[in-house]
């Protein structure tokens, strides 16, 4: 306790970190009272029928998560981060196989502001599409008196979708200034901030649940916070995991001074794809819904629609696998290391430089994501094996899945950030036993 009191006291000495910090809570703040402000033209009081549709679908739960509660509370952030983070996802996607996308990342700073230009734009098209379907389902579930506008008002889904297109570019916005001016990864603290934002009332929710009835008391809530605690120990486990390839470099004689002759390493991690994966194949299994519109497929639906069920978490866990392969071939490149290894003089012990270099460094790869595939697999179905022992769904999603990984994730980089000033500053780093080991360690 006196070594943290002592760390807490360095961090706050750090003029420039401590108004990173300050700068950060202020942004968080202003953030958490904008997910409470309702869409103009609808009655708040009449929200009911749509927290509980949240607390009681997977799907609608989720959503609400990752926003914090401002889905289930109808606000201006309603749609949250999401939609820049799947306009993220398929630019991404496109600089890989796309010339002008691939050309912009090789162009260094004026590229990358280019490509968040492209971003943004298709933000605007994804949040024109996911709009009117957020929309539709406060149609279908809030009572007609609660819009003040009127049912089919054209007036009111005018500017509850300007509300919303602004809502989500002000969170970019805030989330960006935050990377800017405070401790970094913006984006991903806001969407950390939405999911922790929703744990007190799902302990609390898990709390009555336990002592409310014969359900094992203080005892089986001990046991469950013990399961939660090994879950988010295997899951940094899962994060921080490595292979370390020796890599040598031949000396260099440049004027008066020595370069190279050093050995260094290559941290190839075993989940390269991070949670990725699960995001990928959650999109997908939300397809066979669609077929719940017909009684010939309906059966198709139902056996699809069942979060606790076998066929159901048996498809995700092998999506999971596919697409944590898929995503470590297309965002890793073994042809590209070992030619830059080459150029700089650099080669793997006992084994030749160029193709050689590429063929292993590409077998190791394959044979460290199939452990890190099916351990991610596992940590996606989690959450349905906590439902099955009788945990509430609202807490359950925290024992698993893609929250659970984004905030061990973000945690990690937050402290690393926060440590980097510390040892900048000569002062000891946040782990009495060394350096906090993260994605970028």
């Amino acid at each position: 306790m006196k070594r943290l009191i002592e760390t807490i006291k360095n961090i706050f000495k750090i003029e420039e970190l401590r108004k990173r910090i300050f700068f950060t809570l202020g942004i968080i703040l202003i953030y958490r009272l904008g997910s409470f402000v309702v869409i103009p033209g609808i009655n708040p009081t009449m929200l009911d029928t749509l927290t509980a549709q949240s607390d009681n679908n997977g799907l609608m739960g989720l959503l609400d998560m990752f926003s914090g509660g401002a889905f289930s509370n109808a606000s201006i952030f309603a749609l949250g981060i999401m939609p820049y983070i799947s306009a993220s996802i398929v630019i991404q996607l496109l600089a890989m196989v796309v010339p002008y996308f691939q050309k912009l990342q090789r162009e260094g700073e004026s590229g990358r502001r280019k490509i968040n230009q492209w971003t943004r734009y298709l933000t605007i098209v994804v949040l024109m599409l996911q709009g009117p379907a957020y929309l539709a389902n406060l149609y279908s579930t809030i009572p007609a008196e609660g819009f003040v506008l009127g049912v089919d008002s054209f007036l009111f889904r005018l500017v509850a979708m300007g509300s919303m297109i602004a809502g989500t570019m002000f969170v970019m916005w805030l989330g960006e200034k935050i990377t800017d001016r405070g401790i970094g990864n913006g984006i991903s603290l806001i969407i950390m901030v939405g999911i922790i934002a929703r744990l007190p009332f799902a302990f609390i929710a898990e709390m009555n649940t336990r002592f409310t009835g014969a359900a094992g008391g203080l005892v089986m809530l001990v046991v469950e916070l013990v399961i939660l605690f090994l879950v988010f120990a295997g899951a940094i486990a899962l994060v921080q995991g490595q292979r370390k390839v020796p890599v040598q470099y031949a000396k260099r004689i440049i004027g008066n001074k020595q370069y190279g002759g050093v050995r260094q390493y290559i941290p190839l991690k075993v989940n390269a794809a991070n949670v990725m994966p699960i995001i990928f194949a959650q999109a997908l299994m939300f397809i066979p819904m669609i077929f719940s519109r017909f009684d010939s497929t309906q059966g198709i639906a139902a056996v699809f629609g069942d979060y606790q069920g076998f066929w159901y978490n048996f498809t995700f866990a092998l999506l999971v696998v596919a697409f944590t392969y898929f995503y470590t071939a297309i965002t890793m490149n073994p042809n590209m290391m070992a030619e830059d290894m080459k150029r700089n003089g650099g080669f793997i012990p006992g084994v030749k430089p160029g193709k050689r270099t590429a063929e292993y460094i590409d077998t190791i790869m394959t044979r460290i994501t199939l452990p890190g595939s099916i351990f991610l697999a596992i940590v996606a179905i989690l959450p349905a094996f906590a439902m099955k022992i009788g945990i509430t769904q609202q807490f359950a999603l925290f024992f698993g899945g893609t929250s659970l990984l984004i905030l061990v994730g973000v945690v990690l980089d937050t402290l690393q950030q926060i440590e980097s000033y510390l040892l900048l500053r000569h002062y000891d780093g946040l782990m009495k036993t060394g350096r906090i080991q993260g994605r970028r360690g």
